[in-house]
């Protein structure tokens, strides 16, 4: 089979960003974009996705975290999507719930070719973790969500740690998105739409 990988380079004013992805791989991640919190999550995207994941990013630090973070999700985005290919044999959705200690995530993922976002998490969270604001958890969402063209529903009913519950929403985002982008042995050859076409 041939290997399922994307590369994508975005380069702005704010930011130069390299990220490549195989969907088959072992979970081999490479990631320093200057965000330490975030490249933690991306690892754990990597890690539990069964992906192998380089992502390199060099931004706008001296300002804030906010160009480095969202260039990218959306790059990582674009990747996925470049990897996915066709979407001939794939089961295309995928689910997964995760806790961590006090937080709980629950992911569902379709690979549809319409990008839709719906996410809710605790409110009055702590609003940094490190040089991570965390209300850049949704916008991440939304920028990988737009690019990838999936629709994504992530919900955190409850938590209290601001880490736990950044963190369970990357380890089912993960599992999800493997389980939804894994070949189904029994549908080889057929893309998984009535529609015939994704």
């Amino acid at each position: 089979m041939n290997p399922r990988t994307g590369r994508v380079e975005r380069t702005t004013k704010e930011t130069s960003v390299l990220v490549e992805i195989n969907l088959d791989g072992t979970g081999k991640v490479d990631v320093a974009t200057g965000v330490g919190f975030y490249d933690h999550m991306l690892d754990q995207l990597g890690r539990h996705g069964l992906f192998d994941l380089t992502v390199k990013t060099d931004g706008d630090l001296h300002i804030d975290s906010h160009h480095t973070i969202e260039d990218t999700a959306l790059a990582l985005g674009a990747a996925f999507k470049q990897a996915l290919g066709d979407k001939v044999g794939i089961y295309r959705f995928g689910n997964c719930t995760v806790p961590l200690d006090e937080s709980l995530a629950q992911v569902t993922v379709d690979l549809s070719g319409r990008p839709y976002l719906v996410h809710t998490e605790p409110e009055n969270m702590a609003p940094m973790i490190g040089a991570y604001d965390t209300t850049m958890t949704r916008h991440i969402l939304e920028s990988f969500v737009a690019q990838a063209q999936i629709a994504l529903h992530v919900h955190v009913p409850y938590g209290r740690n601001a880490h736990h519950i950044v963190e369970c929403q990357f380890k089912a985002l993960a599992r999800a998105l493997r389980y939804a982008s894994e070949r189904d042995p029994r549908a080889a050859g057929i893309l998984p739409s009535t529609k015939g076409a994704l």
